[in-house]
């Protein structure tokens, strides 16, 4: 009787080939949940598995604690967000090939599955075919001598996508068994060309070139505009030849030949007179009911799958590398060269002694320097500046233009806007009564410092506040109240002395206004504020700097 999973599985997408594998998880008991968008397959599949709950959002599907696992059938340019939605919410992921589009995300997949101890499996199914394991023990074995070169066909006629080329959408499988049986080593040249016919942009067809150490060589050929279906791969070795030929009936699937090139004299190579092909029959088994069976026995396990983060990462590089040829008319790159000039194309800075954990999410012209140390599930937006020595624990969040002075810990549920800055050695707490012995991480109190808002040197920031806009806190103070918008904070505990601009600038006012209606001028910029009892405002909400001043706040800035 075949085993039936535990059923805590949620597949995303049941379009094209998502379908089979809600067809193979329903039958193995694991399937839990199906999430799907499209209203005709939603309806579709209300009937087609009973018992199986549907959702229109992987977010429902991850809130629900009965979920473990999670299976993505998606296209391919949301493998990454969806896979990364999964393992931030503590579930194992299988992912349909390619892992994603990008090396350097799947790296970032890799890292974060691995800090948290979860699975990370690519979905290349050819590894699961029995064939294919038969072929790769031969290989092993050494009954085909020293391997010399291997040629994959991949054709159809049909099966067109618009999102993404023949390269990306055939040849995964191909490379994936190649690498296998080159030892899991990466080709040092991988050159590739194509052409576009049905799409603009979309080649429609691709012959890539992988030069392996040993003198190895592979060709891929893959095409949607083939007149007849061919999926054959050739492998050729010193002392035998071996064809496995998915289209053929299973007993004829795989080929093996023994015989080879012979040498008369030590000179003239002489091929042999017949060749006799010798059947290999496996057992027969679907590959895609093994690939699902290998995931959830990983999963239940708790081991590495065969075709794991790092397996689809080396894939992802070859890829990324014949994709980057195909652009350059086939050019020769190395693939790991590609991958380290994609990587060195982020659009954010970290210095080389400063970490940043997997599932952190850093905009555009960040800086990060020495020594500092950015947490998972961080975001920090675009142009901030962290400096040397800071600690950013999880869930922090930071807006545009922060800048974060030195030897700085932000912890978990603080909460800054744009253009906030925090000085030298300021400090945020998190727990209002820390105790060594007692555990209180669930007890995490936010704190949320608004725009423009300033902390000066070594000042401490009592948790559960809240720092209004443009406030200024003096260097040294300690708050321990909430801050009203544009007030002047120092001594400990910290006590308002007056009014700040947004500017910087301090503002010829009392604390209060009492009665009356009082208006100050900011003698930068000319900004007037109101004064309404203890609430001071802008009179002129959002207006720009002028040129000069803003020369002059960067030079303040940088100072």
């Amino acid at each position: 009787m075949e085993k039936k999973f535990a059923r805590n599985l949620a597949l995303v997408g049941v379009g094209y080939w998502g379908k089979n594998l809600a067809r193979n998880f329903f039958a193995l008991g694991a399937l839990h949940t199906i999430c799907e968008s499209n209203q005709l397959l939603w309806e579709h599949n209300l009937t087609s598995y009973p018992g199986v709950k549907l959702v229109k959002s992987l977010a429902e599907a991850l809130s629900n604690p009965e979920i473990k696992l999670v299976a993505i059938a998606a296209p391919a340019f949301v493998h990454y967000e969806l896979a990364k939605q999964a393992l931030l919410a503590g579930k194992d992921v299988y992912v349909e090939k390619p892992l994603c589009l990008d090396s350097g995300q799947a790296e970032e997949l890799v890292a974060l599955a691995e800090s948290k101890g979860l699975i990370l499996m690519v979905g290349h199914l050819l590894q699961y075919h029995p064939c294919v394991r038969h072929l790769q023990e031969l290989i092993g074995r050494g009954e085909l001598g020293k391997l010399q070169y291997i040629v994959s066909n991949r054709l159809n006629l049909g099966s067109y996508r618009t999102e993404e080329n023949a390269l990306w959408n055939f040849a995964p499988h191909d490379v994936s068994v190649i690498l296998s049986l080159c030892g899991h080593q990466l080709p040092h040249k991988v050159r590739c060309v194509g052409a576009s016919y049905l799409s603009e942009g979309v080649a429609d067809t691709s012959m890539t070139l992988l030069n392996f150490d040993g003198d190895v060589r592979a060709h891929i050929f893959v095409s949607w505009l083939n007149p007849f279906k061919e999926q054959k791969l050739s492998v050729v070795g010193s002392s035998g030849m071996a064809v496995f030929d998915d289209t053929k009936p299973w007993g004829e699937k795989l080929l093996i030949y023994r015989n080879h090139v012979t040498w008369t004299h030590g000179k003239i190579p002489v091929a042999p007179a017949k060749v006799t092909p010798e059947k290999a029959d496996p057992a027969q088994q679907e590959p895609l009911k093994e690939e699902c069976i290998h995931f959830l026995t990983c999963c239940e396990q708790r081991i590495n799958p065969l075709t794991d983060g790092h397996e689809g990462l080396r894939v992802l590089k070859v890829l990324q590398a014949a994709q980057a040829s195909l652009d350059l008319d086939g050019e020769a790159l190395n693939p790991v060269e590609q991958h380290h000039m994609s990587l060195s194309k982020k659009s954010y800075h970290v210095h080389p002694t400063a970490i940043v954990d997997a599932g952190a999410e850093i905009g555009q012209n960040v800086q990060v320097w020495h020594y500092s140390h950015i947490s998972g599930e961080v975001k920090i937006g675009a142009n901030c500046k962290i400096g040397q020595n800071v600690y950013i624990a999880p869930k922090v969040a930071l807006g545009q233009n922060v800048k974060v002075q030195n030897n700085v810990s932000l912890y978990s549920g603080v909460v800054c806007e744009d253009d906030v800055f925090l000085g030298p050695s300021m400090v945020f707490t998190n727990i209002l009564n820390p105790r060594s012995e007692i555990v209180r991480r669930n007890q995490y109190v936010p704190t949320y410092v608004r725009k423009g808002a300033t902390v000066g040197a070594n000042a401490t920031i009592i948790c559960g506040v809240e720092l209004g806009a443009y406030c200024f806190i003096g260097a040294g103070a300690v708050v321990t109240k909430s801050v009203k918008p544009f007030a002047l904070i120092v001594g400990n505990p910290g006590k308002q002395v007056g009014w700040m601009s947004r500017f910087g600038e301090r503002l010829e006012l009392p604390l209060s206004a009492d009665n009356k209606e009082l208006s100050a001028k900011c003698p930068s910029t000319g900004e007037i504020y109101i004064l309404r009892g203890d609430t001071l405002s802008l009179m002129t909400p959002d207006q720009p700097f002028t040129t000069s001043k803003l020369a002059r706040e960067t030079s303040l800035a940088s100072g």
